[in-house]
């Protein structure tokens, strides 16, 4: 599966299930999944991915709008790049166009997974956004491990025949056009 199919799936995935949220929730609704680890709470969100605001609505949109362009020349210019690579840029790809996709259409984002332990809970968020979080995550993973990677290699050291002197064998012979010729 093309990396941009994968886009395709989150950006469906996202916007059916906030269908479903929207159509058969009442705003701030919230009901019980699994104990008090995960419940679903229909909230819509103005501000960024878990609740984050900076700005207004239309720095937002052209903030996500903007986004969605540069990963997307982004993933062209690395097509023949390795699959993690693409693969976090199109987790990242899926989850902003879900999420500007609810802004062009509602104004807002609309978060519903809410998880935490009683009253210590993590901000409500979406599909885009834990896809935006894992894109996001393999990323600085990528990075790092290829950092590591460069840091480990071990240096390659020039090979020198016996008909070709090694530098040092040039600089033993070497002499000072300055000083006298014996």
């Amino acid at each position: 599966m093309g990396v941009l199919m994968i886009t395709a799936v989150i950006v469906v995935l996202d916007q059916i299930t906030k269908l479903i949220v929207k159509s058969r929730f009442i705003l701030e609704e919230s009901i019980t999944v699994l104990g008090d680890v995960l419940r679903f709470t229909y909230i819509e969100n103005p501000g960024m991915a878990f609740g984050i605001r900076l700005g207004g609505r239309y720095f937002f949109t052209i903030f996500s709008a903007l986004a969605t362009v540069v990963i997307l020349v982004y993933l062209y210019r690395i097509r023949h790049e390795r699959l993690p690579s693409r693969l976090s840029l199109a987790l990242i790809l899926g989850g902003a166009i879900g999420n500007l996709i609810d802004r062009f259409a509602y104004g807002r984002v609309i978060d519903f997974i809410d998880v935490g332990l009683g009253t210590l809970r993590w901000p409500v968020f979406n599909v885009a956004d834990s896809a935006v979080s894992i894109g996001m995550v393999m990323l600085v993973a990528l990075v790092f491990f290829e950092k590591e990677k460069a840091e480990v290699a071990p240096a390659v050291a020039p090979s020198f025949s016996k008909d070709k002197p090694s530098p040092s064998d040039e600089h033993d012979n070497w002499q000072d056009s300055r000083s006298p010729s014996a």
